[in-house]
């Protein structure tokens, strides 16, 4: 691995989101790993992206947030594969379907709650352990809906996930002001991903009626990921907090909506 060649780990990255980041940053000459549960998943993105960019900038590991031995293994497997870890993103989570809190399973609920609070936990600590260990480091974890307290109906268990990951992002920062590991929060805003769309086809009446406010407020991630790559990578304040949808282009979006003509959705 050459001198000055950043080593980041993406949670959640054979898809969507962490997906586009892989990509950007792979553009950039970061050598990044690629995670997500299905090892036939992450084979396939490792190849692509091996093919695009060269092999030597990708490896791939499968492993599931929820297992601590897993993130431990994945930071094991990063490690040796690139000497180090520079940069951690917990981008990995995963969502519901949209119903009232007292409709939803149990275990759909726990679920949610297990790959986006715990999860993030996980890569918390495994990644500051082994950045203290190699004696610096940079942690992201990415927020979504209900890191700022907004609530949208049918979205109480997810919302309440990314609130606590909002609080617990800054408890990290705070706790680690006075060591050589960064930690901050990346807020890509409502991002038209595989997740989102999932759900919403699952109820076409309410996906026609959420259909212009998601042309306002949403990006493809095609939109938010050079960006996010660029702030992973020129970011330097610990303790940041950096929004895509900021209140003024949000407050700018809904004042052109009627001049505009963006489509986030494939059709």
């Amino acid at each position: 691995m050459s001198e000055g060649i950043r080593r980041i780990v993406i949670t959640g990255s054979t898809r969507g989101l962490g997906r586009g980041l892989a990509e950007e940053l792979l553009a950039r000459d970061c050598a990044v790993v690629i995670c997500g549960r299905s090892q036939e998943s992450v084979a396939a993105v490792v190849a692509e992206l091996g093919e695009r960019f060269g092999a030597s900038r990708v490896h791939g590991q499968a492993g599931d947030v929820t297992s601590l031995p897993q993130v431990e293994a994945l930071w094991e497997g990063a490690t040796a594969r690139f000497g180090g870890v520079d940069i951690w993103v917990n981008n990995a989570g995963i969502s519901h379907a949209m119903q009232p809190l007292w409709e939803l399973p149990p275990d759909e609920v726990e679920g949610v709650w297990q790959a986006n609070v715990l999860g993030t936990y996980y890569g918390c600590r495994v990644a500051m352990a082994g950045m203290l260990a190699q004696g610096q480091g940079w942690i992201y974890n990415v927020e979504g809906f209900g890191s700022t307290g907004r609530l949208r109906w049918g979205l109480g268990a997810y919302g309440t996930s990314k609130a606590a990951v909002a609080y617990f992002t800054r408890a990290l920062a705070a706790e680690a002001q006075e060591t050589p590991v960064r930690v901050a929060s990346l807020s890509p805003g409502m991002v038209m991903t595989d997740l989102v769309l999932g759900e919403l086809a699952k109820d076409p009446e309410r996906l026609e009626r959420s259909r212009r406010i998601f042309n306002i407020i949403a990006d493809r991630a095609e939109t938010v990921t050079p960006w996010m790559a660029e702030q992973i990578l020129s970011n330097q304040r610990h303790g940041a907090r950096i929004r895509w949808l900021t209140p003024g282009r949000m407050a700018w979006r809904f004042l052109s909506a009627p001049f505009s003509r963006r489509n986030v959705f494939d059709d």
